[in-house]
């Protein structure tokens, strides 16, 4: 399993360019995310649950029906499951601390990532992070958001990594169970999730560590409170939370150790409180013949031939068909590349749903953001820290308003790149000097010009880098030419 562990996890930072942000840290990454992923530090672990006993089915041979069905409610379940390891982790502690807090209070975020930073990999060093994880089985959970001079969005996913809802204008929202009959006052904006556990990540932009106080300024003005409390107008002391040591784990790590029978049986409890969609239906349908599905009680005699090596032997084949189904959204801009619709809201994709939750929870959807990579220059040859190469805009990334754009710089380690300036990435702050026809050169090399200012740092060895746009102009970007990677020496 621990080699497993490993497979996976490669596949893991090889994707996380795709997604929009994982789970507990000041910087979620895989945007690419990734990520804008963020996961606590993705360490091995070799502890496996205790398997419940399968039948004795040692001489039997292993039925492909059962372990085609199997399959498919891994791939369903998996997100779901992760993201309930995610929020135990994130929420395992008494009061607010960096990267916890309780359910249904702030986790904000305070700095940006250096090269110092490897808690994740593929930072976003564009934007500051504030999450909540929600529980709205009581009551609907009241958040406002005060006016900003600058892109702050709050993105909301339900318990299978669904983005539920953006929100993008300073209000009053309740953030409330899809099922609940209440009344709310006026001027309170109902935002509707189908799960009672539920994600926020709002994404707040700045321009370097002198604007991190502007920053703060915003975050101090969010509130968040159940919506009892806020209809009876007094103050709001949140109740703390519970700290378990066996809770501190990394959660991807949790998730593929687990026995077919912890597994199956963690989903069919998550999927009591965190109904699946209407359209899963029929393959509910066809799930329910190995006891999976709301309400089912997994029967470990459905198992057979020799369980471990063909549960291991499952998962690994898995990643290689994950990963193969998910090339089909992949889509070309110029020589980069990125992972498209239905990314974020996955229907019934599960394939990849399942494959972007691996690489990195949070994925916006694409009207929200873009993630292409490359890691390689015009003629195809794989950049790299020998060579200098300019960076060529025709025109700047499309966006739309209040959107903005950035290129990071990571090394084969996928970190960001120790650099005398601390310049890990070139966006429309920079103050990027422009040619006389508009076009914009940035200057990619280890070795600094005399004039830094287009500069982008990098070392020795290998690196790619991540295109990030937010808010883009879908319309616009189908005939935009993207920026050419030139090695020039």
């Amino acid at each position: 399993m621990k080699k497993l562990t490993i497979l996976l996890l490669c596949m893991a930072v090889l994707l996380s360019g795709c997604a929009g942000t994982a789970a507990p840290t000041d910087q979620p990454t895989a945007e690419p995310a990734v990520t804008e992923h963020a996961d606590t530090t993705e360490t091995e672990t070799d502890a496996e649950p205790d398997a419940a006993e399968p039948a004795d089915t040692t001489e039997a041979e292993p039925q492909a029906d059962v372990w085609d069905t199997l399959e498919a409610a891994y791939v369903y379940a998996f997100p779901l499951v992760l993201m309930d390891a995610t929020k135990t982790v994130a929420t395992n502690t008494e009061e607010p601390v960096t990267g916890k807090a309780p359910v249904n209070q702030f986790i904000h975020g305070a700095a940006l990532a250096n090269a110092q930073f490897k808690n994740v990999v593929t930072p976003n060093v564009d934007t500051i992070y504030s999450q909540v994880w929600y529980d709205l089985s009581e009551e609907p959970i009241v958040y406002v958001l005060p006016e900003t001079d600058r892109f702050c969005k709050v993105q909301v996913l339900d318990a299978w990594t669904n983005t539920a809802a953006v929100l993008d204008k300073a209000g009053t929202y309740a953030i409330t169970l899809s099922t609940w009959d209440g009344e709310l006052p006026a001027g309170v904006t109902r935002v509707d999730v189908p799960t009672s556990m539920a994600w926020s990540i709002t994404r707040t932009v700045l321009s370097g560590e002198e604007d991190l106080p502007n920053v703060y300024a915003i975050q101090a003005q969010m509130q968040l409170l159940p919506l009892s409390a806020y209809l009876s107008g007094g103050a709001y002391q949140p109740p703390k939370g519970s700290n378990r040591e066996e809770n501190n784990f990394v959660p991807v790590n949790k998730v593929l150790s687990m026995d077919p029978v912890t597994f199956f049986q963690t989903a069919n409890a998550l999927m009591e409180k965190n109904q699946p969609a209407e359209a899963d239906a029929p393959l509910l349908e066809q799930l329910a013949a190995v006891n999976v599905g709301p309400g089912m009680t997994f029967d470990a005699s459905v198992l057979t031939g020799d369980v471990q090596e063909v549960w291991t032997q499952m998962l690994q084949n898995l990643r290689q068909k994950l990963a193969g189904s998910a090339m089909q959204f992949s889509n070309q801009l110029g020589q980069w590349s990125y992972f498209g619709a239905p990314i974020g809201d996955f229907g019934t994709e599960y394939a990849y749903r399942a494959l972007v939750a691996l690489a990195g929870l949070g994925a916006n959807t694409v009207d929200v953001a873009l993630y292409p990579k490359t890691a390689v220059d015009a003629d195809g040859e794989p950049l790299t820290g020998e060579k200098s190469y300019i960076l060529h805009f025709e025109s700047l990334p499309p966006v739309l308003d209040g959107g903005f754009w950035s290129v990071t710089a990571y090394g084969e380690d996928d970190f960001l790149i120790d650099n005398p300036l601390d310049r890990y990435c070139v966006n429309d702050r920079s103050g990027l000097s422009v040619n006389e026809d508009g076009s914009v050169d940035v200057l990619v090399s280890k070795t600094a010009p005399e004039d830094t200012t287009n500069w982008l740092p990098v070392a020795d060895g290998g690196f790619h880098l991540y295109l990030r746009i937010y808010t883009p102009d879908m319309d616009a970007i189908e005939s935009w030419t993207a920026p050419v990677v030139t090695a020039i020496d």
